[in-house]
């Protein structure tokens, strides 16, 4: 199963290991990790957001504009934001590393 490192607003590094297919808002609002993913992953809030690690920034795609849309009511927004409900985990993503904003 790959892995997911989660960057908390206290510095901390949570590395979880989750089934592949599962998003990071599943994972990081599972592991009740500061992520609400409020709409439940239908692409229709922000509160999912997560600051990809600038490595891993190609690896996870480019959002699409439904997703940049959205990205725009986040605080705290930087040039590597995603929404956590549009990434899903599979192995080319083990490993990944991604920080919650400050809300």
């Amino acid at each position: 199963m790959p892995k997911v490192t989660f960057i908390t607003l206290d510095g901390k590094e949570h590395e979880i290991e989750a089934e592949e297919g599962t998003t990071l808002m599943e994972i990081g609002r599972d592991a009740n990790l500061g992520i609400e993913g409020t709409c439940g992953g239908s692409l229709s809030c922000a509160t999912c957001h997560v600051v990809v690690d600038p490595e891993w920034y190609e690896k996870t795609g480019s959002p699409d504009a439904d997703e940049e849309d959205m990205l725009d009511l986040a605080f705290g927004l930087e040039p590597t934001s995603r929404l956590g409900c549009q990434i899903r985990l599979d192995e080319s993503l083990n490993g990944l590393k991604v920080r919650i904003p400050e809300d």
